[in-house]
Order: structure tokens, then C-alpha cells, then sequence
């Protein structure tokens, strides 16, 4: 029998936008535990998207997460020894995780100069439909669409 489920620890919210997500990015971007590093970074990409973009910086990064989010996904479930991959939908923590960690992926692998400038590239990007974070979305959902025949196999 499996043991009781780790509890979720609460996140503060940042000290900029008093926002638990930016935390919760901040959090995934960070390297070996150097948050004072991550959270310069991510200001410093917010400030350059503002730059960029004529806008407000934080919110073009709300309207990225969202439009890198994922609604379903691709399971693989093995059933009388030949594997599926079943679509299923995303609960609303993973899908957070999901694009998170994407938009910081997909940004590690741009070119750029700074990690900054990487990601504030990314968010653009993604913002507005388009770049790498935003096309494994639609990818995963393309995939999805393709096995949709496998769904009754969902457990």
C-alpha cells in the first residue's frame, strides 16, 4: 500500500507583483538553489518583454502560460502487450507545471545573449502563438487528436 501523499507546501507570493505564480516560475528557472539569480532573471526578462512589446510585461507573461497551457495530454498504458498512447486530460496543477516548464525549456535552448533576453524572447513568442514552447502544445494536443480512438481504453 502506497504512503500518504506529500503534503503542498504554500508558495509567498513574489515581492513585485505579490503573485504566487511568478513564484512558482521563479522557482522552476532557478539553478543548484540560486533564487536571488533566478528572480533577477525573470524581472529582468519582464522588463525587457515591456520593452519590447509597448505593454505591461507581467501581463504579456500571463497571456504566454496561458497560451502554452495544454487541455489534454498522451498516457502510455500498456493493454495485452501492446502499449497506447491514450489522451487525457490535464488536471489544473500539471497543466501550470507543464507550460512552465516548457517557456523555461524551450528559452535554455534559444539563442541569446542572457538567459533574460532568451526567455523575454520566449514570452514574446508565445504570447503570441508562436515559437517552441508553443508548438509542443500544439503538438501534445495534435497527438491527442490522433489517438483519440484509444480514449474508452482511459482507467
Amino acid at each position: 500500500m502506497r504512503k500518504a501523499q506529500a503534503k503542498k507546501l504554500p508558495l509567498a507570493p513574489d515581492a513585485r507583483f505579490n503573485d504566487k505564480l511568478v513564484t512558482r516560475f521563479v522557482n522552476n528557472l532557478m539553478w543548484e538553489g540560486k533564487k536571488s539569480v533566478a528572480i533577477t532573471i525573470f524581472y529582468d526578462a519582464v522588463d525587457k518583454v515591456s520593452k519590447i512589446t509597448g505593454e505591461d510585461g507581467y501581463e504579456i507573461w500571463k497571456k504566454a502560460i496561458a497560451n502554452v497551457t495544454p487541455a489534454v495530454e498522451v498516457r502510455s498504458r500498456r493493454i495485452g502487450g501492446s502499449t497506447f498512447q491514450i489522451p487525457t486530460e490535464v488536471r489544473a496543477d500539471r497543466k501550470i507545471s507543464l507550460s512552465m516548464k516548457w517557456l523555461i525549456r524551450y528559452s535554455r535552448e534559444r539563442n541569446g545573449r542572457t538567459m533574460a533576453d532568451k526567455l523575454a524572447n520566449e514570452i514574446v513568442a508565445a504570447s503570441k502563438g508562436e515559437g517552441a514552447a508553443f508548438k509542443k502544445k500544439e503538438d501534445v494536443h495534435r497527438m491527442a487528436e490522433a489517438n483519440k480512438a484509444f480514449s474508452h481504453f482511459r482507467a
